[in-house]
């Protein structure tokens, strides 16, 4: 498969703590030409929150949410903050959810999703039939919904995204959602694992296999740095968790949620998290199109929370860098 020619996307490497600090990382993201900027979900200033104030203060900016978590809103408020945010970038917008925990779950339901791939179906259906100007007559398991939005026929376009670990939630994304969003699956367990799947759950519903857009966590090798550390700083919750681990033992990746600091360890020398010097990095992340993904999403969250921004940025201007290089279409002689 020949190099993509879309430009990598980039990921708010930690929770806003002010407007300010996401203004001086998306003005990074527009003066490097990124495809979009993601963000995960932010308790601190609340994800769309922090996107509509960057939004309003760089417009144009193309935005995603990898991913949102569902317990927090209503699929018809999750469609309202969407299509707010498509307009109020002036371009189509990215809304990814994903179920969270269980036990964050049990913090603020009655009671955790008993079925959580049937509450993401659901909950990403009643988004797109929403979003797409119907008035949706729902009563399902967690959420009813008997209402339409207001017509706006000039809004841009909103994709339903949602998160994907393993095979269930990959068949579920193919039949309602327009993107699959993965966080530390491997591009070989991508092709081999969730691609059928998404295309399994697309054909049973007749419809287009979703995108996939993958979250790569990244840290160029350089003197003195800690790589190990970094990766830990980055995902260590998730090295805890025992979905996440599940994903990463199916794929090969030997991790034990009682043993984070190994996982990490492993997460490194698997090429899960990727590092080497910039071009190394650019050569992988070209594998991951090659293994069936349209949107890469580079993660420079290690290196802030154990260098700085200074040094996140510095990594992800010098990755950006080499992958523009390689990607160059080469004057015929």
């Amino acid at each position: 498969m020949a190099p993509s020619r879309q430009p990598l996307s980039v990921f708010q490497p930690a929770p806003p703590h002010s407007v300010e600090a996401m203004t001086a990382f998306g003005t990074f993201a527009r003066q490097r030409g990124v495809r979009r900027l993601w963000i995960g979900q932010s308790l601190h200033i609340e994800s769309q929150l922090a996107l509509a104030g960057l939004a309003a203060r760089l417009p144009g900016l193309a935005l995603g949410t990898a991913v949102a978590l569902a317990p927090l809103r209503h699929p018809y408020q999750a469609a309202v903050e969407a299509r707010s945010l498509s307009v109020m970038t002036g371009v189509p917008y990215v809304a990814g959810y994903g179920p969270g925990a269980q036990d964050f779950q049990r913090r603020l339901l009655a009671a955790p999703y008993d079925r959580p791939l049937r509450a993401m179906s659901e909950y990403a259906d009643v988004m797109r039939r929403l979003l797409d100007g119907e008035t949706v007559e729902h009563r399902g398991s967690h959420h009813t919904t008997r209402y339409r939005l207001p017509p706006m026929p000039d809004a841009p376009h909103v994709e339903v995204g949602l998160g994907v670990l393993r095979p269930g939630m990959a068949r579920t994304a193919g039949q309602v959602a327009d993107v699959a969003i993965t966080w530390l699956a491997p591009y070989w367990y991508t092709r081999q694992v969730l691609l059928p799947a998404l295309r399994r759950g697309a054909g049973e519903r007749g419809r287009a296999v979703p995108r996939i857009a993958s979250v790569v966590h990244a840290a160029v090798r350089r003197p003195g740095r800690r790589v190990n550390e970094a990766a830990l700083a980055a995902v260590g919750p998730h090295l805890r968790s025992a979905h996440y681990c599940d994903m990463l033992r199916r794929a090969g990746v030997a991790v034990d949620p009682g043993r984070p600091e190994a996982g990490a360890a492993a997460l490194v020398d698997s090429g899960v998290y990727v590092t080497g010097t910039p071009d190394e990095i650019a050569g992988h992340l070209r594998r991951y199109h090659e293994h069936g993904v349209d949107e890469i999403i580079v993660n420079v969250s290690g290196v802030l929370l154990t260098e700085g921004a200074r040094a996140a940025l510095h990594d992800l201007d010098a990755i950006i860098d080499a992958y523009e290089s390689a990607n160059e279409p080469r004057a015929s002689t």
